[in-house]
């Protein structure tokens, strides 16, 4: 398997010193405490220019002196870490019905987040209540606007005008606009946009369970009103020419009676519309978290219905993108992710299905239901932390 030193490595040219930044900061912080000379053998770079780099970094407040390593021979090594109030990044999710947003620190922690109603997806009402969500923000957190650093906006794809519409999950009315300008211009600073199952991808690299594993390739599949998918590969979103790519929800995939697009089989929508036919209502998590502990039994027959499609749609992503595992989450409940996992029958014709996996082949995120909000605050930190360019020191 290749090192992450091997994956990303640092370049001595002047030209790259924002890229040589980046990967400073990215040693940093999967470290969590490191010294120069760490970095510089992980990274490539020279002594010097990581010594150069350092000190850049602490003028700007975006690492601190933590603590001290007493080597066996020689001179105590000063260690350097994150700094939590260097830096923030704003995060909204935008749904058809309601506007979630959070603010994460530098570190990647959240230390705000609330919600706002729409009564409509217009662009003013969105941008409105964006706008209104950031404010409160800053103030609840006693953040400085100038201190942040970026904002992520999540919307549910597709983006544009595509042949896939009418679907129950994705926004209309911005069909013939560019989100990112619109929003750039109405909050004064930079903006990612990003389609809700990349976003939540992300949200897993800075602070879920792809951190705690060190995970720089993996796929995750997104659970909202309908399904996406997230690539990862060496710390970067694979985004696709217009931003669609993952677009699982509207591939067919064989069930009982044939072949369906995923989410009309394996979505909280899907899963909603099974209980409305068996006069159920279930318009939350919450509820859904319910149903499922009292062991409902049109909740536990849609479960059995989807876990195959599910199955299917896991070995199809495997053998396209041979990621390191397959992370599920989104706005569905924990007990019905792992149902999933321990009851799926995964494929054998799979890249995957090899006897040296060091992970599980599915796995289930730790975001929880914000997981695409806070990943749209996590596309902040990601740009700060991810090298773009890939140069040879």
């Amino acid at each position: 398997m290749t090192s992450r030193a091997q994956q990303i490595v640092g370049a001595n040219a002047l030209r790259a010193r924002s890229h040589n930044r980046q990967v400073v900061l990215d040693q940093v912080r999967a470290a969590g405490e490191i010294g120069r000379a760490e970095i510089a053998r992980a990274s490539g770079l020279s002594t010097q220019a990581v010594s150069n780099i350092i000190a850049d970094l602490l003028v700007d407040e975006l690492i601190v002196e933590g603590g001290r390593r007493v080597p066996s021979r020689g001179l105590p090594v000063t260690l350097y870490r994150l700094n939590p109030q260097g830096g923030y990044a704003f995060g909204v999710e935008i749904r058809p019905n309601a506007v979630f947003a959070a603010l994460l620190n530098f570190s990647g922690d959240q230390i705000f987040s609330d919600r706002a109603d729409l009564h409509n997806a217009s662009r003013d009402d969105v941008i409105k209540t964006v706008l209104h969500l950031r404010n409160a923000a800053t103030r609840a957190a006693n953040v400085p606007q100038s201190r942040i650093l970026g904002a992520g906006v999540v919307m549910p794809g597709p983006f544009g005008a595509t042949g896939i519409r009418d679907s129950g999950s994705e926004l209309s009315g911005w069909e013939d606009v560019t989100p990112q300008t619109c929003f750039e211009d109405a909050l004064e600073m930079p903006t990612f946009v990003e389609n809700d199952a990349n976003a939540a991808a992300m949200a897993e690299r800075i602070n879920g369970v792809a951190k705690d594993r060190a995970l720089d390739n993996y796929a995750f599949i997104y659970f909202g009103t309908g399904v996406g998918l997230g690539i990862v590969q060496q710390g970067r979103m694979l985004t696709g020419f217009h931003g669609n790519a993952g677009e699982i929800g509207h591939m067919p995939v064989p069930y009982a009676n044939g072949t369906a697009p995923l989410e009309t089989l394996v979505s909280r929508l899907s899963a909603q519309t099974a209980l409305t036919g068996s006069g159920i209502a279930a318009s939350s998590v919450d509820e859904l978290n319910r149903l499922y502990s009292a062991k409902n039994p049109a909740l536990l027959d849609w479960i059995n219905t989807a876990t195959p499609p599910l199955a299917a749609a896991i070995g199809i992503v495997e053998n396209l993108f041979d990621p390191e595992t397959i992370i599920l989450g989104g706005a569905m409940p924990d007990q019905i992710f792992d149902h999933f996992i321990q009851h799926m029958t995964l494929p054998d014709r799979s890249v995957a299905n090899r006897a040296d996996r060091p992970l599980p082949r599915v796995m289930r995120g730790s975001s929880g239901r914000m997981t695409a909000t806070l990943g749209a605050a996590a596309l902040v930190l990601n740009q700060a932390f991810t090298p773009t360019i890939s140069v040879a020191g």
